[in-house]
């Protein structure tokens, strides 16, 4: 009997053990996968702004960029470097100062004017975007760790391109919205950075094609620069 008792309780320590094994097994694989995870949530907010010719000429406040994108981690084996590419939405919001543009014009030249009629005035250009980008890894094998710099190239597909106007009219307010991408390049390609520390970084854009398709009077360049959160 003592025997049976003696079996019975080594067997029970067994698999006491066996259990506690098999559950950090479990924990240690769920914290890798965590850890090696390649889908990734990107999102950049910061200040876009316009260079080149006839930028001078276009009076803007603080203009604001969103970004949204998910994007999918290759890493490069034995190395500190990944490839990855993703698929996102692109915002980007102009706030004109004492100025409009007509996008019912029906020339081909953007029709930016001069006026006091608004009291704001804004341009927005939305954009499907592929990111593609070339990364290092301080800490390969954790994501949410080290250092980390990212050189890149995104493509955009132009969605939507409108504007909104507020003013007042008798003491009331008066909003309208006119869309047209009639002005704008349908295609955007700009060349991205990156650098930060964990979740965090800095970025910045330089788009390569001008916004509008007119390249004579306003042949603009859109750039930005801000902050993104990520753990890519």
């Amino acid at each position: 009997m003592k025997k049976l008792f003696f079996s019975l309780g080594l067997m029970a320590a067994s698999f006491g053990v066996f259990a506690q094994d098999a559950k950090n097994a479990v924990a240690n694989k769920a914290m890798g996968a965590a850890a090696h995870s390649k889908d990734f949530l990107v999102i950049q907010l910061g200040y876009v702004g316009l260079t080149g010719t006839g930028a001078g000429a276009i009076n803007t406040g603080f203009n604001r960029q969103l970004n949204i994108a998910f994007m999918y981690d290759i890493p490069l084996q034995k190395t500190n470097f990944s490839l990855a590419a993703g698929l996102g939405i692109g915002s980007d919001h102009y706030h004109l100062s004492k100025m409009s543009l007509d996008l019912r014009n029906a020339s081909t030249v953007p029709d930016f004017q001069e006026t006091d009629a608004y009291s704001k005035f804004k341009l927005a250009a939305t954009y499907l975007e592929v990111p593609l980008e070339l990364r290092y890894r301080q800490v390969p094998e954790n994501a949410n760790k080290g250092f980390k710099v990212g050189v890149g190239l995104k493509i955009g597909n132009l969605l939507n391109a409108h504007t909104r106007s507020v003013a007042n009219v008798n003491g009331s307010k008066l909003i309208e919205k006119e869309a047209s991408k009639r002005l704008f390049n349908t295609w955007r390609f700009a060349g991205t950075a990156r650098v930060g520390y964990g979740n965090f970084a800095l970025y910045g854009t330089y788009a390569l094609n001008g916004i509008f398709k007119d390249n004579g009077t306003y042949d603009v360049n859109p750039y930005s620069f801000g902050f993104m959160i990520s753990g890519l």
